[in-house]
């Protein structure tokens, strides 16, 4: 996902233009380190105090400059409008995010308005298209036959009760379709220029097992793939790349 978002900036953006960014929920702050370390200016806004702890602690051990370029501060992604001007930022994200709310229209508008003109907003969500896919490739045919017809939250059959570790977003998180968050995008004046596949072939693969030994090449296969159909349409997340006009 951060070659998909590198490609995003480097198209929008002239090289070397340190942007401002916003990353709303973001968690342990990976993508928010990453692109300060790159030279932009980055506001991270986070609501659970686990992670806030997790991102300081991982900012502390940076070098001075990287620890300058990036702010954390502990809100909702809901209340943009209270801690930032309209306009305020070239870049906005929200990964991961909108699984958790029941009604992401405001919340999405919320993040469009936090944008400048010409500014890219980079959403990451479970894909409401393919919520059959995990089930039925584990044999699991009632709970796949229950994912056809529901964008709603949904039990998963990898649980503690099978002895495997929990999926990583949970088990039972709603999820977007492409053409309905495609059609929020437009209303809200932030059309989809761009989207992705995330986790296509390795969505199956057990939590916490190791990388294999040719780990690039997995990466190679996935990005491929991500970019690609039919591929990214039945990926486990979509990666959706809208554009403020």
């Amino acid at each position: 996902m951060a070659r998909q978002l590198d490609e995003q900036i480097v198209a929008r953006f002239p090289v070397g233009r340190r942007l401002r960014v916003l990353d709303v929920g973001m968690g342990r702050g990976a993508q928010a380190l990453r692109l300060a370390r790159a030279g932009h200016q980055v506001t991270g806004l986070e609501k659970d105090a686990a992670m806030i702890a997790a991102a300081r602690e991982a900012l502390a051990g940076q070098p001075e400059g990287i620890r300058e370029r990036m702010r954390i501060i502990e809100g909702d992604g809901r209340d943009t409008g209270v801690h930032f001007l309209p306009g305020s930022f070239d870049v906005v994200l929200c990964h991961g995010v909108l699984m958790y709310v029941e009604e992401p229209d405001p919340l999405v508008a919320g993040l469009a308005r936090m944008l400048a003109p010409g500014g890219l907003l980079s959403l990451l969500v479970r894909n409401g298209d393919a919520l059959a896919m995990r089930p039925g490739l584990h044999g699991d045919w009632a709970g796949a036959l229950a994912a056809f017809d529901t964008t709603a939250r949904l039990p998963h059959p990898r649980t503690e009760a099978d002895g495997e570790t929990p999926v990583r977003f949970g088990p039972d998180l709603r999820a977007d379709r492409l053409a309905t968050l495609t059609a929020t995008l437009a209303g809200i004046g932030a059309p989809l220029q761009s989207w992705y596949g995330v986790r296509v072939f390795t969505d199956t693969a057990a939590d916490g097992a190791a990388p294999p030994d040719d780990v690039e090449t997995l990466l190679a296969v996935e990005e491929r793939a991500g970019r690609t159909d039919p591929y990214r349409g039945v990926a486990a997340l979509l990666h959706l790349c809208g554009v403020r006009g």
